[in-house]
């Protein structure tokens, strides 16, 4: 990029190939890339939105309606479509649920704001604008929220809700039970408050059978066998040991040999490798360990002196399932075996190995901390299992916020179209064109209800002027009923959302629309030159090395 001062010398600013964008065109990129992302999930919004099929580059499909996992799969290069990739990723790991409201929420506002462009308004003064409207929606979303009691009942109410627009919405309500059933097992009181750690509860899959056939299991469930046919399936008052070690002779670390010169030599060195394996075992069981789970492996010679001394044994288990049994048994992962302490042993009433569908799984139950649970999901098909998994991970994340702030706001549109009234109301009293931003501001919050009607096969100018009537006649709780095609009472439908979902929300849109606001110049750097021929060095580097 150069610039030619009086002289007439040019000068050059940056690197040779470099891209630069100003002003109005640089707006117009970002905005563009950022509606593209907003329509592709605008169609997957509610319980009647669409699904996506997604290809990888290896041929390997998903099929999900979930926003997070929408983006996550797909690949994209516009840094202002990676920025609402991001503010979904932040919604899904701060609440769990509303990750295609917020793409969708977002790439409305910047819509609007185009508009507004055109007008010739200062991005400054939108921005400021977009951020009034947005504090005041906020305020009003704390006035509509009501109280939620934590009772079971109640919090299925909510969390079917969060399952209505996934595929596994015909099992909703089965599926809401167990989920709630999971998070009250789990849930402790921390300084007087529940606390709902999502950590003490693991989704486990496996294909067969339907959804309904989906179980809550008190304890820790491992996707794995016990590794020789003579050891014992069932064993009950279980000492377990946790191994980060493992159970067989490790390979140096340096390339070694061994000069063999007759049969016998060959037996002793075998011998010997028994011998450290026979002493391993005998001291698991001198300090009363009847299972031992490991994460790396357990050599074949280990699995027969295992099995003689009457010893359970699972290995290859994952880390993270290591942990979870650690905190469920009361055990200390045991890094070293030889130091292995009775003391380092976890405790459960039952470890037994199960048939489910065509392939066995080990059953931890009856642990020493019953906050531990699993739920084991059934399914037709991978592709089912894996959408479940996610859906089930989104229901958790509602029951958990719940409990971290239990009120609750109508869906089906309702809040949105409510706050969207009280804003304009709101815009109209606010001075020169910071009024004109809040009204758009309003507009998008609109948005979502029109998308509900559309996905419900709805005519939207229809549907969002019987809700502008009834809100404006304070039915506050009136939004667009799906699955019946008409606009009705959320409230008697039970249609309900958590309040902290819809904050964060309105909060992430606006913060993600407001930074792409923000951008008036891109400057992209060129791309790097290829290498030189192997054996060829740079000027000027004779005689040195390069170094990692």
């Amino acid at each position: 990029m150069a610039q030619a001062p009086r002289s007439g010398v040019p000068v050059m600013i940056l690197k040779e190939g470099s891209q630069r964008t100003t002003g109005e065109d640089a707006r117009r990129s970002n905005i563009q890339a950022a509606k593209v992302i907003s329509e592709i999930l605008s169609t997957s919004l509610g319980p009647r939105g669409m699904d996506k099929m997604l290809i990888d580059a290896f041929g390997d499909v998903t099929i999900t309606g979930d926003g997070a996992a929408i983006l996550k799969e797909m690949e994209i290069q516009h840094p202002a479509a990676k920025l609402l990739i991001e503010v979904a990723k932040a919604q899904d790991a701060e609440v769990g649920d509303g990750t295609t409201t917020v793409v969708v929420l977002a790439g409305k506002l910047l819509t609007a704001a185009e508009e507004l462009l055109e007008e010739g308004i200062h991005p400054t003064i939108i921005i400021d604008g977009f951020k009034k409207a947005a504090d005041y929606a906020a305020k009003v979303a704390e006035e509509i929220a009501r109280p939620i009691q934590l009772t079971k009942d109640d919090m299925v109410k909510v969390v079917v809700n969060s399952l209505s627009s996934k595929i596994v919405s015909e099992a909703k309500d089965y599926l809401a039970q167990i989920t709630v059933d999971a998070a009250f097992q789990a849930v402790e009181q921390r300084n007087g408050t529940p606390y709902l750690d999502l950590d003490w509860i693991k989704i486990e899959k496996k294909k067969g059978k339907s959804l309904y056939e989906t179980q809550l299991v008190q304890g820790i469930v491992l996707d794995k066998e016990v590794v020789h046919p003579g050891m014992p399936k069932r064993v009950e008052n279980a000492k377990i040991a946790i191994l980060d070690a493992p159970l067989e002779i490790e390979k140096p670390e340096w390339t070694t040999k061994i000069s063999v010169n007759s049969p016998e030599q060959i037996k002793a060195f075998l011998d010997q490798e028994a011998d450290i394996l026979k002493k391993y075992v005998d001291h698991l069981a001198e300090i009363g360990a009847n299972v031992v789970i490991t994460q790396k492996g357990i050599d074949e010679v280990a699995q027969h002196f295992l099995a003689k001394r009457g010893i359970m044994a699972v290995r290859r288990v994952k880390r993270s399932d290591i942990e979870k049994l650690a905190r469920a048994t009361g055990a200390r992962i045991i890094t070293s075996i030889k130091d292995a302490k009775s003391e380092d042993l976890g405790s459960a009433g039952l470890v037994e190995e199960r048939k489910v569908g065509e392939e066995k799984m080990v059953f931890v139950e009856k642990v020493q901390n019953p906050k531990a649970v699993t739920i084991l999901v059934r399914g037709g098909s991978d592709r089912v299992l894996d959408e479940v998994e996610r859906s089930m991970q989104d229901a958790l994340h509602v029951a958990r916020d719940l409990f971290r702030l239990p009120k609750i706001v109508p869906g089906g549109g309702a809040f949105e179209a409510e706050l969207a009234r009280r804003v304009r109301e709101f815009a109209r009293k606010m001075p020169g064109k910071e009024q004109l931003a809040a009204l758009k501001f309003a507009d998008a919050l609109e948005s979502i209800p029109v998308i509900l009607s559309l996905t419900a096969g709805l005519d939207p100018v229809d549907a969002i002027a019987e809700l502008r009537r009834r809100h404006d006649n304070g039915e506050i709780t009136a939004g667009v009923d799906v699955l019946s095609g008409k606009i009705a009472d959320m409230a008697a439908l039970n249609v309900w959302d958590p309040l902290i979902v819809k904050q964060n929300v309105i909060r992430s849109a606006t913060e993600a629309a407001i930074m792409v606001l923000r951008i008036d110049d891109i400057i992209a750097a060129g791309a790097p030159k290829k290498e030189e021929k192997k054996g060829e060095k740079k000027e000027g580097e004779e005689g040195e090395s390069k170094s990692d």
